[in-house]
């Protein structure tokens, strides 16, 4: 028995049923020629070469002589160039000239005898002793000789007069040098083979 007081039920609403336009798929995002979407950036390439860094640029040294210039790509001596990359090294050595040492002591020796076993007189004496003084010091001086290793080649030789520290110096700048272009040659030549390498190779949307 129901209470007249209470309302009745409402009954539920139908559901409606669905149209053609509600049954179509949902739209595909617009794509570009090669079938990306439009919004999404190219994609960047995962290699990426690094060209070589520039040639390091070196001051000019000079000798004291003027005779050796070091400059920016070779090698000046007498005259004469050679370029860094021609060079595979440097090396100095001092010489002693053994003959006018042997001459020089040997001289100082028999007119020093001569004159103290009056063979001889004082002026003769010391003009003799004086030539092997000479003589004795400049072998003792001697010279320094540099030597120019070039690949594939006979090496050149230079003599030059001075303190040996000096030439030292500057041989050791010049081995820098001839070190630093032979190491930028090398990084260029890899780059440029690695380059055409990669130009060679198919890329992936090309296999495709």
């Amino acid at each position: 028995m129901t209470n007249p007081a209470q309302p009745a039920p409402t009954p539920p609403a139908p559901t409606p049923e669905p149209t053609a336009a509600d049954t179509r798929p949902p739209a595909l995002p617009a794509t570009g020629p090669a079938g990306s979407a439009s919004s999404e950036p190219a994609a960047e390439p995962l290699f990426r070469l690094l060209p070589p860094p520039p040639p390091e640029q070196f001051a000019p040294e000079r000798s004291e002589d003027g005779r050796l210039t070091l400059g920016n790509e070779e090698l000046e001596l007498d005259g004469e160039l050679f370029g860094w990359r021609e060079l595979e090294g440097v090396d100095v050595r001092p010489v002693r000239w053994l003959l006018a040492v042997l001459l020089g002591a040997f001289a100082l020796s028999v007119f020093l005898l001569g004159y103290l076993q009056f063979w001889l007189r004082s002026v003769p004496a010391a003009l003799g002793m004086g030539v092997g003084v000479a003589l004795l010091a400049w072998g003792l001086r001697g010279t320094n000789r540099w030597r120019l290793h070039r690949p594939g080649r006979e090496a050149r030789h230079f003599a030059f007069s001075g303190p040996a520290r000096s030439w030292q110096h500057l041989a050791q700048e010049a081995n820098r040098r001839i070190r630093q272009r032979h190491q930028e040659a090398a990084a260029t030549a890899a780059y440029y083979l690695q380059l055409a390498d990669y130009q060679a190779t198919p890329s992936s949307a090309e296999t495709e």
